[in-house]
Protein backbone atom coordinates (compact mmCIF):
# COMPACT_ATOMS: atom_id res chain seq x y z
CA UNK A 1 0.00 0.00 0.00
CA UNK A 2 2.93 2.31 0.87
CA UNK A 3 4.90 1.30 -2.23
CA UNK A 4 1.55 2.44 -4.45
CA UNK A 5 1.22 5.83 -2.79
CA UNK A 6 5.05 6.69 -3.38
CA UNK A 7 4.67 5.34 -6.49
CA UNK A 8 1.88 7.75 -6.92
CA UNK A 9 3.25 10.06 -5.65
CA UNK A 10 6.30 9.94 -8.12
CA UNK A 11 4.40 10.13 -11.27
CA UNK A 12 2.65 13.03 -10.39
CA UNK A 13 5.52 14.66 -9.24
CA UNK A 14 7.12 13.89 -12.37
CA UNK A 15 3.98 14.82 -14.37
CA UNK A 16 4.17 18.59 -12.97
CA UNK A 17 7.28 18.79 -13.77
CA UNK A 18 7.12 17.88 -17.36
CA UNK A 19 3.77 19.95 -17.38
CA UNK A 20 5.45 23.06 -16.39
CA UNK A 21 8.65 23.08 -18.70
CA UNK A 22 6.41 23.03 -21.65
CA UNK A 23 5.16 26.38 -21.16
CA UNK A 24 8.45 28.37 -21.66
CA UNK A 25 7.71 29.82 -24.66
CA UNK A 26 4.32 32.19 -24.86
CA UNK A 27 2.17 34.26 -26.98
CA UNK A 28 2.84 38.00 -26.08
CA UNK A 29 0.18 39.54 -27.76
CA UNK A 30 -2.13 38.64 -30.23
CA UNK A 31 -5.07 40.97 -32.28
CA UNK A 32 -7.93 40.25 -34.89
CA UNK A 33 -8.40 43.04 -37.14
CA UNK A 34 -11.26 43.46 -40.09
CA UNK A 35 -9.17 44.82 -43.05
CA UNK A 36 -11.03 45.49 -46.44
CA UNK A 37 -9.48 41.92 -47.29
CA UNK A 38 -11.19 40.37 -44.37
CA UNK A 39 -9.75 39.73 -40.71
CA UNK A 40 -6.27 39.32 -40.12
CA UNK A 41 -4.47 37.91 -37.45
CA UNK A 42 -1.48 39.63 -35.89
CA UNK A 43 0.51 37.96 -32.86
CA UNK A 44 4.52 38.11 -31.21
CA UNK A 45 5.33 35.11 -29.42
CA UNK A 46 8.10 34.60 -26.76
CA UNK A 47 9.30 31.59 -28.93
CA UNK A 48 12.47 29.59 -26.56
CA UNK A 49 14.13 26.69 -28.26
CA UNK A 50 15.73 24.75 -26.42
CA UNK A 51 19.24 23.30 -26.59
CA UNK A 52 17.86 20.23 -27.81
CA UNK A 53 16.09 21.36 -30.37
CA UNK A 54 18.86 23.70 -31.59
CA UNK A 55 21.32 20.73 -31.79
CA UNK A 56 18.92 18.65 -33.59
CA UNK A 57 18.31 21.14 -35.93
CA UNK A 58 21.84 22.00 -36.56
CA UNK A 59 22.14 18.54 -38.06
CA UNK A 60 19.91 18.80 -40.64
CA UNK A 61 17.11 17.69 -39.11
CA UNK A 62 14.17 19.79 -39.97
CA UNK A 63 11.64 20.14 -37.41
CA UNK A 64 7.74 21.61 -38.08
CA UNK A 65 5.93 24.11 -36.01
CA UNK A 66 2.42 24.77 -36.53
CA UNK A 67 0.08 28.16 -35.44
CA UNK A 68 -3.65 27.13 -34.94
CA UNK A 69 -6.14 29.63 -34.38
CA UNK A 70 -9.92 29.51 -33.85
CA UNK A 71 -13.00 31.78 -33.62
CA UNK A 72 -16.02 30.26 -31.27
CA UNK A 73 -19.23 32.33 -31.74
CA UNK A 74 -20.51 31.84 -27.40
CA UNK A 75 -24.19 30.26 -27.11
CA UNK A 76 -25.69 30.01 -23.67
CA UNK A 77 -28.12 27.54 -24.96
CA UNK A 78 -25.35 25.02 -26.13
CA UNK A 79 -21.83 24.57 -26.98
CA UNK A 80 -20.09 27.56 -28.61
CA UNK A 81 -20.20 27.16 -31.98
CA UNK A 82 -17.06 26.98 -34.28
CA UNK A 83 -16.70 29.70 -36.58
CA UNK A 84 -12.97 29.60 -38.00
CA UNK A 85 -10.50 27.02 -37.91
CA UNK A 86 -6.89 27.93 -39.55
CA UNK A 87 -3.37 26.93 -39.17
CA UNK A 88 0.06 27.75 -40.62
CA UNK A 89 3.05 25.34 -40.95
CA UNK A 90 6.59 26.40 -40.23
CA UNK A 91 9.47 24.15 -41.10
CA UNK A 92 12.53 24.90 -40.09
CA UNK A 93 16.12 23.19 -41.47
CA UNK A 94 19.45 23.65 -41.46
CA UNK A 95 22.07 23.02 -44.73
CA UNK A 96 25.28 21.81 -44.10
CA UNK A 97 26.46 23.19 -47.45
CA UNK A 98 25.16 26.65 -47.59
CA UNK A 99 25.15 27.02 -43.89
CA UNK A 100 21.87 28.70 -43.35
CA UNK A 101 18.48 27.76 -42.33
CA UNK A 102 15.81 27.44 -44.29
CA UNK A 103 12.46 28.59 -42.55
CA UNK A 104 9.09 26.93 -44.98
CA UNK A 105 5.62 28.96 -44.08
CA UNK A 106 3.20 27.07 -46.48
CA UNK A 107 4.93 27.46 -49.86
CA UNK A 108 6.65 30.62 -49.32
CA UNK A 109 10.46 29.57 -48.62
CA UNK A 110 13.57 32.51 -46.62
CA UNK A 111 16.72 31.41 -45.84
CA UNK A 112 18.48 33.10 -42.99
CA UNK A 113 22.46 33.05 -41.73
CA UNK A 114 21.36 32.24 -38.22
CA UNK A 115 19.13 30.54 -36.29
CA UNK A 116 17.55 33.18 -34.36
CA UNK A 117 16.92 35.29 -37.39
CA UNK A 118 14.79 32.71 -38.28
CA UNK A 119 13.11 32.24 -34.98
CA UNK A 120 12.32 36.08 -35.01
CA UNK A 121 10.38 35.80 -38.10
CA UNK A 122 8.55 32.63 -37.45
CA UNK A 123 7.85 34.15 -33.92
CA UNK A 124 5.92 37.32 -35.72
CA UNK A 125 2.79 36.69 -37.19
CA UNK A 126 1.68 39.42 -39.63
CA UNK A 127 -1.48 39.64 -41.48
CA UNK A 128 -2.44 36.42 -41.39
CA UNK A 129 -5.92 36.31 -43.34
CA UNK A 130 -8.28 34.27 -41.32
CA UNK A 131 -11.89 34.94 -42.01
CA UNK A 132 -13.21 36.50 -44.91
CA UNK A 133 -15.30 39.82 -44.01
CA UNK A 134 -18.44 38.29 -44.69
CA UNK A 135 -17.79 34.91 -42.19
CA UNK A 136 -18.66 37.18 -39.11
CA UNK A 137 -21.45 39.02 -37.98
CA UNK A 138 -21.04 42.64 -37.12
CA UNK A 139 -21.91 43.65 -33.63
CA UNK A 140 -21.55 40.16 -32.66
CA UNK A 141 -19.27 39.15 -29.73
CA UNK A 142 -16.82 35.97 -30.70
CA UNK A 143 -13.96 34.24 -28.73
CA UNK A 144 -11.01 34.03 -30.24
CA UNK A 145 -8.08 31.77 -29.85
CA UNK A 146 -4.53 31.23 -30.59
CA UNK A 147 -1.15 28.72 -29.75
CA UNK A 148 1.94 27.61 -31.59
CA UNK A 149 3.51 24.09 -31.27
CA UNK A 150 6.19 22.27 -32.16
CA UNK A 151 5.20 19.35 -33.98
CA UNK A 152 6.44 16.10 -33.05
CA UNK A 153 4.41 13.90 -35.49
CA UNK A 154 6.07 15.12 -38.31
CA UNK A 155 9.86 14.07 -36.59
CA UNK A 156 11.58 11.68 -38.22
CA UNK A 157 10.02 7.99 -37.14
CA UNK A 158 13.03 7.32 -34.42
CA UNK A 159 13.08 11.03 -33.28
CA UNK A 160 9.16 10.25 -32.76
CA UNK A 161 9.91 7.60 -30.10
CA UNK A 162 12.22 10.10 -28.36
CA UNK A 163 10.09 12.50 -28.02
CA UNK A 164 7.20 10.31 -26.07
CA UNK A 165 7.58 11.97 -22.95
CA UNK A 166 9.95 13.71 -23.10
CA UNK A 167 10.04 17.82 -22.28
CA UNK A 168 12.48 18.66 -24.62
CA UNK A 169 10.99 17.90 -27.47
CA UNK A 170 7.03 19.35 -26.17
CA UNK A 171 7.80 22.92 -27.76
CA UNK A 172 4.03 24.46 -26.98
CA UNK A 173 2.44 27.90 -25.85
CA UNK A 174 -0.65 27.75 -23.79
CA UNK A 175 -3.90 29.01 -25.78
CA UNK A 176 -4.36 32.32 -25.88
CA UNK A 177 -7.74 33.66 -26.15
CA UNK A 178 -9.64 37.01 -25.91
CA UNK A 179 -13.39 38.10 -26.75
CA UNK A 180 -13.86 41.05 -29.66
CA UNK A 181 -16.34 42.17 -31.07
CA UNK A 182 -16.90 41.74 -35.40
CA UNK A 183 -17.31 44.85 -36.93
CA UNK A 184 -15.32 48.06 -38.61
CA UNK A 185 -12.42 48.15 -40.82
CA UNK A 186 -9.58 49.64 -39.42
Amino acid sequence: MIRSFRLFLTLMFCFALNTMAVAESEIQYAEIVLTEEGYVVNADIDLKLNARLIEVVNRGVPLHFIAEFQIEQPRWYWLNRDVVERTIEYRLVYHTITRSYRLSIGTLHRSFDTIDEAIRTMSRIRNWKVASPDALQAGVSYNAALRFRHDTAMLPKPFQVTAIGSRDWNLATDWMTWTFLAGAIR
